[in-house]
């Protein structure tokens, strides 16, 4: 069997309720497990970008990719190792604020992650870390280490090409050319 390598598939879509249904249908009918979404409005009005990871190999995410571009309101569909991409996710933190003052350690750790505390009150603090997924948890597991963790959460992946071009612009525009001329 081929090694799998982790994808990021980025999707541009109109707005349109069950899209992302007949999304995630795609990855279920091939047993692939999606390992991070991320769903939001883009830079173009009207248009939302899914990002999309998963482990997979390079034959069947390409097909996947295909199959997702035939959706009806799909707009555009790529796949990305990450050497192609600059990405990030969010994550919080919400620690016991007498448990992590106790600790001088603790704040250490947040310095040396670079990461912030956004909130402090006599129960909780909440910490807010922006990087990589290995980063993030990296963090996690420092903080529960010093005993102090009492909620973690986490985004999925959100990602642009490293490409000097963003490619669902340039396929927007040379529709809208194509359109303007009539064919």
């Amino acid at each position: 069997m081929e090694n799998k390598t982790l994808y990021t598939i980025i999707v541009h879509s109109e707005n349109i309720a069950g899209l992302l249904n007949q999304v995630t249908a795609v990855f279920t009918r091939r047993q692939i497990n999606i390992e991070s979404l991320n769903v939001s409005a883009s830079s173009i009005a009207g248009v939302h970008k899914y990002t999309i990871t998963c482990w997979t190999t390079a034959d069947i995410v390409e097909k996947v990719v295909r199959q997702i571009e035939k959706k009806m309101d799909v707009i555009q569909a790529h796949y990305f190792t990450d050497k192609e991409i600059f990405q990030r996710e969010v994550a919080m933190y919400k620690v016991s604020t007498p448990e992590f003052q106790k600790n001088p350690e603790a704040s250490k750790v947040v310095r040396r992650s670079n990461a912030h505390i956004v909130e402090v009150n006599p129960v909780f603090s909440i910490i807010e870390m922006v990087g990589m997924s290995d980063e993030i948890t990296f963090l996690y597991e420092d903080l529960k280490r010093l005993n102090c963790v009492l909620q973690f959460v986490r985004s999925g992946r959100i990602a642009v090409s490293t490409s000097c071009f963003e490619r669902v612009n340039e396929y927007l525009a040379h529709r809208e050319e194509r359109y303007k001329k009539g064919l």
